[in-house]
């Protein structure tokens, strides 16, 4: 970016607003809560989980795969290469700040110049420009919802995912825009050599120990749900063993979300019974792992950021791909795990419902208390 001072005026901003604001584009990087509380009018929310935060800044997603409204993507990945972009957070008062290693905002400014495209930060932030111009800010939250405090400001773009500076984690960075399977690569040196146990009977590992009848006879595992589409279930002719395949590939077109409920369900009847259920990929980092994150968000009602944690105790080299990451916050919203002012208790005879980022079908999700 040739311009010394990559920034725009809350004044400049407002009447370009009172003018149509045609050829602007306003894309707002606070995190979901903040958007939803109140933000600038005709601005899109763009936000970044900071559990993918590392991923984004060494170069390896594109912009394209943080744009959630799937149906609205070309249009605005076109508008940025055509319109005036705008980005806001909380309160950047200069490019100093703007700019800061574990900066969105930053982030986002540099990836847009390399690509093209004017692009700029909102002096002073949504503070500011509230402040000086309510009348052009909306809110997406009901009238009638009680107030409560703002959550804390987050220069992650997500208040309540945190990011580990240990990259010593076996995490295995993924370009997006592959059309191959990620997962085919070696395991990395550090995956444990059995089955990791998440919960009692909930066991978390790589195809290999779904091969492996010593393995499996001596955590009492019966039931296996193998994320792959191409992997064989090797005793699926055998009596003692129960099977569920999910046939997804690690890649980020993929809708694994659909398959939460009947995945949950199949975990549920496992540990019903009492066995072991093994839920497995190829290398167990990505698909497994989102399955089960899914499984405790519902069972244990833990908000993503907490179940992503739990797991990360118990095996350490786990990383979802990043489209995964974004159904699973889609889910966390659904679950109702991370609104701060829904007190609302569903009833055992209430039925769920949700969409995915991916995909506008319907899923039912089942109410029933954790095992």
């Amino acid at each position: 970016m040739s311009d010394a001072t990559p920034s725009k005026s809350v004044e400049w901003l407002q009447e370009e607003l009172e003018s149509g604001g045609n050829s602007l584009l306003l894309l707002d990087c606070r995190s979901h809560e903040l958007y939803e509380a109140s933000h600038v009018e005709g601005a899109i929310n763009l936000v970044i989980p900071g559990l993918m935060l590392r991923r984004f800044k060494k170069g390896n997603i594109p912009i394209r795969t943080i744009i959630s409204n799937h149906e609205e993507k070309e249009k605005i990945l076109w508008r940025c290469k055509t319109d005036t972009v705008v980005l806001y957070d909380e309160c950047t008062a200069d490019w100093q700040n703007c700019g800061a290693p574990a900066s969105v905002l930053g982030l986002l400014l540099q990836k847009l110049w390399e690509d093209g495209c004017k692009a700029f930060y909102l002096e002073g932030g949504f503070r500011k420009f509230h402040t000086e111009y309510p009348e052009h800010c909306e809110t997406l939250i009901d009238s009638s919802c009680p107030s409560s405090s703002p959550p804390p400001l987050s220069v992650l773009g997500l208040g309540n995912l945190r990011i580990s500076s240990d990259c010593s984690d076996g995490e295995s960075d993924r370009e997006p825009s592959s059309a191959t399977e990620p997962e085919e690569s070696p395991v990395p040196g550090n995956q444990p050599a059995f089955p990791v146990e998440i919960l009692p009977y909930l066991y978390l590992s790589c195809a290999k120990d779904s091969t492996n009848l010593d393995v499996l006879g001596r955590y009492n595992i019966k039931y296996i749900l193998n994320v792959t589409p191409n992997l064989p279930n090797m005793f699926e002719h055998d009596r003692r063993f129960r099977y569920k395949k999910i046939p997804i590939s690690d890649h980020w077109s993929q809708n694994l979300s659909q398959f939460f409920p009947e995945a949950i369900s199949f975990i549920d009847e496992a540990r019903s019974k009492q066995c072991g259920i093994l839920v497995h990929c190829l290398a167990g980092i990505s698909r497994s792992v989102t399955v089960t994150v899914a499984y405790l968000m519902q069972r244990l009602h833990l908000s993503l950021n907490d179940a992503y944690d739990f797991v990360k105790r118990k095996k350490s080299n786990i990383s979802p791909n990043f489209n995964f990451m974004g159904q699973l916050l889609d889910f966390e919203r659904t679950l109702g795990l991370h609104s701060p002012c829904d007190n609302r208790s569903t009833s055992t005879a209430e039925q769920l419902y949700f969409t995915t980022p991916t995909n506008h079908n319907v899923f039912q999700l089942d109410t029933l208390e954790s095992t």
